[in-house]
């Protein structure tokens, strides 16, 4: 039983799920049972994760797998905050350095495990790992004259701006241009199929919107289109493109910190 107040999923996160189970006694460990469904949507998406897949490769039956996870969803929930590595070392750093490091080491590891876009965020991160990604922002921001709400807005940002630009480039990196593994979660925590159109990375995504769009309607971004502003590389990495953006919201951060150090005028 979870401790009093405590979501089970969340006790089982942290090692807090101190209640006893009748039965015999558990042959396998809740880690290494999230480690091999990891593996599995490391190899095959979240389309590979099922309940009795895992259980195959731990080396038990199914529904003995409940013993140690209510649900797939509980165990989805798991494996999104076991797949996060650790986030990177303040060292010292100034904030700016720091979230910028911060902030691109949360897009390449997206990148790295596409999946867990697919799994989206919809309630705030309760897990060890995601924990420490946020303290680190935070104490990366201390000293700067912000109060805590300001420095959660600021994580919060640069997440959503990480996660966002980890999803674009991954959907036009597919050779077909579909996301198969980084769509939207089911409602059964499964990845949603949105039968994404293929563009066929950046080159084909430019080609296709220069035969849909007329100059009249859409003057500007017809002429984006027309000055290659997409690219025509045939992988879309766009870590120029993804500085350029993090170094807009930085500079915004910048002005904020320099607002709340000045004092107020009259």
């Amino acid at each position: 039983m979870a401790e009093a107040g405590l979501p089970p999923v969340v006790a089982r996160m942290w090692g807090r799920d101190t209640g006893s189970r009748h039965g015999p006694r558990p042959s396998q460990d809740l880690g290494s049972i999230v480690d091999a469904a990891i593996r599995i949507a490391d190899r095959d998406g979240l389309d590979g994760v099922t309940m009795s897949s895992v259980a195959g490769a731990v080396g038990m039956a199914t529904m003995s797998l409940y013993r140690y996870v209510g649900s797939k969803d509980e165990l989805l929930i798991l494996m999104a905050d076991a797949a996060v590595p650790e986030p990177p070392p303040l060292d010292g750093r100034d904030w700016r350095a720091y979230l910028t490091d911060w902030t691109r080491t949360t897009r390449d590891f997206l990148l790295s495990r596409p999946w867990l876009l697919a799994l989206g965020q919809t309630t705030p991160p309760a897990g060890p790992r995601t924990l420490r990604w946020l303290d680190r922002a935070l104490g990366a921001l201390a000293g700067t004259g912000l109060d805590y709400g300001q420095r959660l807005n600021v994580a919060t940002t640069l997440t959503s701006y990480a996660s966002r630009l980890a999803a674009m480039a991954h959907a036009l990196n597919q050779p077909d241009g579909t996301a198969s593994t980084a769509g939207t979660a089911g409602t059964d925590g499964s990845a949603g199929s949105d039968g994404g159109d293929p563009v066929g990375g950046p080159a084909g995504y430019g080609a296709m919107l220069a035969q849909l769009l007329d100059p009249d309607v859409y003057p500007a971004l017809a002429a984006a289109v027309r000055e290659n502003a997409f690219g025509g590389s045939a992988e879309w990495v766009e870590d120029a493109d993804f500085t350029f953006g993090l170094g807009l919201l930085l500079d915004g951060i910048d002005a904020l910190v320099s607002r709340e150090r000045s004092p107020a005028t009259g």
